[in-house]
């Protein structure tokens, strides 16, 4: 599964942005998106923002799980207190691709739906959310500025290889 996870400011500007892919049951790390993909993906994840704004006011859940898809493509969200958003948009390798599985498996990789999948993300969010209150909280950064620290990043790139 490909992943690409952004993190959205109160201004819908884009505060952080990272691709990878899936390292579990063999996964090596690496994105699979398609160039044309790979082009859309910041444009799919703004997309869904006005979908966030609407269910975001119905529920008392600070994660959202899937709450639009793009062609095969789901978009997941998380939404900080401060109404900072963590998106992840998630693509499976279609079944006919080299690593790709079934749509039955219950592998995170396969099925992005499956409760497995969901608890797996939401693990990655937990994680991401509290290295994003940390890195929030330096006197050095200012709210709805880009991150920009190779420790975030590193964070970040840590919980995708845990959780996904």
């Amino acid at each position: 599964m490909s992943y690409y996870f952004a993190i959205i400011g109160t201004q819908d500007n884009p505060l952080f942005e990272y691709e990878f892919g899936t390292s579990k049951q063999g996964g090596d790390g690496q994105s699979r998106f398609t160039d044309q993909a790979r082009h859309l993906n910041q444009f799919v994840l703004h997309s869904s923002l006005d979908i966030v704004e609407e269910v975001q006011w119905t529920t008392k859940e600070l994660y959202l799980k899937a709450i639009d898809k793009f062609f095969s493509s789901y978009i997941s969200c998380f939404i900080t207190g401060s109404n900072v958003k963590l998106l992840l948009l998630h693509q499976p390798l279609p079944a006919n691709a080299p690593g790709g599985t079934t749509r039955n498996s219950t592998s995170v990789a396969a099925n992005p739906t499956s409760p497995q999948t969901e608890e797996a993300i939401r693990n990655f969010f937990t994680e991401v959310y509290e290295n994003y209150v940390k890195a929030s909280m330096s006197p050095f950064y200012k709210a709805n500025q880009e991150i920009k620290s190779p420790v975030f990043r590193a964070r970040v790139a840590a919980a995708g290889r845990k959780y996904l």
